[in-house]
Order: C-alpha cells, then sequence, then structure tokens
C-alpha cells in the first residue's frame, strides 16, 4: 500500500528495507471523505502528509470570510503548513479534501526521530524543503506577473487529469477571479 511513497522517496535516496520499515512504523494512514478536514485554520494540529490517493485544496479563511485557494495538491505529492509544522505554531491554512482521499502522514515528532534513525533522511527533507520553497516562489511570480488567462490554461495543461475533480468555486478562488470572470475565461479558450 506505500509502495507510491518508497518510489517517491527512493528517487532522491537509495533505502534499505530495515531503513523503510522505521518510516513504516512512523506514518499513519488516513481515508477521507470528499470535504472533510485533515487541518483546520488556528488549530494545533498539524502533519507533513504524502497523498496516497485523492486530492486536496489547502486555503485560509480571511476576516471577511472568503476563501482564498492557496494549493491544490493531488496524488503522489507532499503537502504541509510549513510554518506550522516546524515551528509548532498555530496552523495558518485549512486542508481539505476535495475528493475521498487516502494520505501517510507523519507528525514533527515522529519526523525527528526518523531523522536520528535514518540520517539519510535529512537530504530528503532537505529536497522537499527546496521544491516547497520553488513552488510558493513561483505561485507568487504567477500571480504577480501573469494574466488569469495564463494562469488558467497553464493549470489545465499542468493537471488535466484532475481538472474535473476542481469545482469552479475553488478554481475561481485559486486563479483569484470572481466565479463569473472564470466563465468568461474558459468560454474564450
Amino acid at each position: 500500500m506505500y509502495k507510491a511513497l518508497r518510489l517517491n522517496i527512493e528517487r532522491k535516496i537509495n533505502l534499505t528495507d530495515e531503513e523503510w520499515k522505521c518510516i513504516v512504523e512512523k506514518a499513519e494512514f488516513i481515508k477521507l471523505k470528499k470535504n472533510e478536514f485533515l487541518q483546520i485554520q488556528d488549530s494545533n494540529s498539524s502533519y507533513e502528509g504524502f497523498i496516497l490517493k485523492g486530492s486536496f485544496k489547502t486555503y485560509i479563511i480571511n476576516d471577511s470570510g472568503a476563501e482564498s485557494v492557496i494549493f491544490f495538491s493531488f496524488e503522489n505529492e507532499w503537502m504541509c503548513d510549513l510554518e506550522s509544522f516546524y515551528h509548532q505554531k498555530p496552523t495558518t491554512y485549512n486542508i481539505k479534501a476535495i475528493e475521498d482521499s487516502e494520505i501517510l502522514v507523519i507528525s514533527k515528532a515522529n519526523k525527528t526521530l526518523l531523522f536520528e534513525q535514518v540520517p539519510k533522511l535529512v537530504q530528503f527533507h532537505i529536497i522537499m524543503v527546496e521544491k516547497a520553497n520553488i513552488n510558493i516562489q513561483q505561485r507568487l511570480l504567477d500571480v504577480l506577473n501573469k494574466t488569469s488567462k495564463q494562469r488558467y490554461l497553464e493549470f489545465v495543461e499542468r493537471y488535466s487529469h484532475k481538472i474535473d475533480k476542481i469545482n469552479n468555486k475553488n478554481l475561481s478562488s485559486y486563479l483569484g477571479v470572481s466565479h463569473e470572470f472564470l466563465s468568461k475565461i474558459k468560454k474564450r479558450c
């Protein structure tokens, strides 16, 4: 069942069967139905997770009650509220399943233990954090420098296999446009 996780890790570092066993012992398998939360904004429960099946949205509810989708995460991807997880602060984001999903999660305490038991995971961790930072920077650059239409077209191209799982409300929130404007973009494309 955890084969996808092992393949993901072993793209960057090799694992012995004993090291893999340590990882499996520290991971927790969670099934979530569509619209169930993995994490709720301003809570004290944060995980690092690897998605085995399904899709998630990471978003905030601002002071006026509006939802802003920051990221979507799909199968074979990692997701984490970085500041909350690494600095043990209240969570910044809601993380919600947008379809029935299965995820492997690890707590900060278990990750620290894994670093002691499997030191080469520190190298993998650095690669993951670098990738997360690059994704965050790219998202910021896209919002600042690309039109809504460009961002929409790139999103559709990148996630063509999942676009049908994302409703217009979530997609318009991610793109930072109104539902009506998204409809106009889709008609023109």
